[in-house]
């Protein structure tokens, strides 16, 4: 792999030629320019993004933000995200640097920064997602010494009106065990993800290798936290009933791996209009109905960071400060019954 061109290998052909591709998971590309040259360059960036790049923007002056961007988005920082953070992430930096990329770097302010997010005010997830793509590319560059202060710090984004994904119901949960039973692949998919807390990027990639002695522990792919739970009896028994063959004991109608995230998602879905539940039902909702239902519990802030593998203990206590603000509630009612 040559140090300057991440992902880059050469291969001999049979011709005795020296041939150059770009591979990186599952991703393998021809790259047909000579080395070295500009078009090998626009070649190789088109691979790395996923996006085809003008022949014109591959020339990279050093010290403006096109410059900054294309050093952390060959940085193994950056390429050691997920691939659904890096696809969102480069959604934002393409955009930014066909519209300002040629900005120095000493004009890239705070005030520049609030002003960007403010004209994405009308899509507050998407000025959030910026801010969080900015905030990953300054962090990087100031611990580097490439710029002298990060521009995100005390910038703010509008508040997000909706609570995101919808918590599933009990009822909800109740409806879709009925039609799936207990044997199904769909069945083993939700208690996985209500028992075990699970993301969808998760739960795709869980085998027999994942369990010992009654205990599950996996590292998570989003944010590399190892997470250890015992395996409760209503998901062991649908293990145990559930015929699993290959890797993973969650495999695709054609008894492979699912080949994305998305794949398990829409499969999943699908699941869930079976069941006529609601379009609002989703993968995450469950792993939401599963902390709603601990916090309600009576569980801790720091049980559901180890459940779910947070790393912020903001996280937890969104849901642990809901719960205590029902008890509460009904605490006062009690007291006020008592007094008139």
């Amino acid at each position: 792999m040559i140090k300057k061109f991440p992902y880059v290998y050469s291969q001999l052909t049979r011709h005795g030629t020296t041939v150059w591709y770009f591979r990186r998971g599952k991703t393998c590309k021809r790259i047909k320019a000579p080395i070295g040259s500009s078009k090998f360059k626009e070649e190789y960036i088109e691979a790395l993004t996923g996006g085809a790049v003008e022949a014109s923007s591959v020339v990279i002056h050093k010290g403006t933000l096109k410059w900054l961007i294309n050093q952390y988005q060959h940085s193994n920082v950056f390429n050691t995200l997920s691939a659904n953070s890096r696809r969102n992430y480069n959604g934002h930096l393409k955009r930014l640097i066909e519209k300002r990329g040629s900005l120095p770097l000493h004009k890239v302010t705070q005030s520049f920064i609030q002003n960007s997010v403010d004209h994405r005010s009308n899509k507050v997830a998407s000025s959030v997602l910026f801010l969080a793509t900015m905030r990953g590319l300054y962090k990087w560059a100031v611990e580097r010494n490439l710029v002298k202060s990060d521009p995100t710090v005390g910038v703010k984004t509008p508040k997000l009106k909706t609570k995101g994904f919808a918590t599933w119901t009990i009822e909800q949960i109740e409806q879709f065990r009925k039609y799936h039973p207990i044997g199904t692949k769909a069945r083993l998919a939700m208690e996985m993800m209500l028992f075990l807390g699970l993301r969808r990027s998760d739960v795709m990639r869980v085998g027999a290798q994942h369990i010992k002695d009654g205990v599950f522990s996996i590292q998570t792919k989003k944010t590399g936290t190892q997470v250890t739970i015992p395996i409760a009896g209503t998901l062991q028994k649908c293990i145990e009933a559930t015929r699993c063959t290959g890797e993973v004991l969650l495999s695709s109608p054609s008894g492979k791996k699912y080949a994305s995230e998305e794949s398990f998602g829409i499969w999943f879905k699908n699941q869930c209009k079976k069941a006529d539940l609601p379009n609002q039902c989703t993968a995450h909702g469950l792993r939401k109905a599963g902390a709603t239902i601990m916090a309600n519990a009576g569980v801790s802030s720091h049980e559901l960071m180890a459940m779910y593998g947070w790393s912020k203990l903001s996280m937890a206590e969104v849901y642990t400060k809901e719960a205590d603000k029902k008890k509460l509630s009904s605490n006062a009612i009690k007291a006020l019954s008592k007094s008139i």
